[in-house]
């Protein structure tokens, strides 16, 4: 306990070295700037891009599954509240989620957001295939952020190695088909260790970052301090273990198991846990436009989590780890 309390300590003091000039000593993120649309959500340093983005991003999945009029109601929503980082993927929806915001996001707001986009192939021709199909669905020539997508294991990154799909990678960003890319994993963190033992290509990763994560099964152990001495931009996801927080076992979906919310953490506790860490920005997955505005209040509201506060907050749910709450994982 008393090694893990001081890895977090540690880890946590390097949120610090990501937050803008304007941040305090404290780890409070730095005043909110504005843009042609407004005031933004506090901002941080994204990785090697030399980049700054927004603390919370609008997860694409999510934005895919609502009716188009929610949709384009919690996209506008999102920007008025200074949230400017979307994220999508080819698979989300057959290509529905990218359509989505190729129709109600891009054609107005592209210069305005940071967008990223996933593949989920396994070999270089289907590779190409999917840029070229996501560059359509969004309607732009050039994407911030290409992501390999939800790598499982070491031997599934080694075959996708094998076909070509970082040849890929690297090739879309020469082009300038992407500015940067990355690589994506929920499953199991020696997926992403395995990327990181074979690979330094990647300028950004996304993965699971949540309080029942540090007792199973641990991305925040395992992935995020290499992750942050390379310089490599996180994204965090599953904050809320993808319902499994509200007792879910299948994909963005509540369910009847055990529920750490609301019997265990607020929501809040639960998204400014995440903040605590060098993470560059959150995707958070809203059903509607109420939660969208509710995790839009929380992150103008964060100013910081002590180490007190998050190590409580693990001892809460250290009895929910495992694969019943985090169901994804392997």
């Amino acid at each position: 306990m008393i090694d893990r309390r001081a890895f977090l300590k540690s880890l946590a003091g390097l949120t610090t070295g990501i937050l803008l000039s304007s941040a305090n000593a404290e780890g409070q993120d730095a005043k909110p700037s504005s843009d042609r649309l407004g005031t933004l959500l506090p901002m941080r340093k994204f990785g090697r891009t030399d980049e700054a983005v927004t603390i919370l991003g609008v997860g694409g999945w999510h934005i895919g599954e609502m009716a188009e009029k929610e949709a384009q109601n919690t996209i506008e929503t999102a920007l008025e509240g200074g949230v400017r980082f979307f994220d999508s993927a080819e698979s989300y929806q057959a290509g529905k989620s990218e359509q989505r915001l190729g129709k109600l996001l891009v054609p107005k707001y592209r210069d305005d957001i940071f967008l990223m986009t996933k593949t989920t192939a396994r070999d270089a021709v289907t590779a190409r295939k999917h840029l070229e199909g996501s560059l359509k669905r969004l309607k732009t020539d050039q994407l911030d952020l290409w992501q390999v997508h939800a790598v499982r294991n070491p031997e599934d990154v080694d075959a996708r190695i094998d076909n070509g799909i970082f040849d890929v990678m690297a090739e879309a960003k020469e082009s300038g088909k992407t500015r940067f890319i990355g690589f994506t994993g929920h499953t199991s963190p020696s997926a992403h260790q395995r990327v990181l033992e074979k690979s330094d290509i990647f300028d950004a990763c996304q993965l699971p970052v949540n309080i029942a994560d540090m007792n199973y099964a641990s991305f925040i152990e395992g992935v995020v301090p290499t992750l942050v001495k390379r310089n490599i931009g996180v994204i965090g996801m599953k904050s809320l273990a993808n319902g499994g927080f509200f007792g879910g076992s299948k994909h963005g979906k509540h369910g009847p198991n055990p529920r750490v919310v609301p019997n265990r953490v607020s929501i809040s506790e639960a998204i400014r846990f995440v903040w605590s860490f060098p993470v560059s920005t959150l995707v958070t997955g809203p059903d509607d436009v109420a939660q969208m505005q509710e995790k839009i209040d929380i992150a103008k509201a964060y100013s910081g989590m002590g180490e007190t506060e998050r190590n409580k907050l693990i001892e809460k749910v250290a009895d929910m780890a495992g694969t019943t709450v985090e169901f994804y994982k392997a």
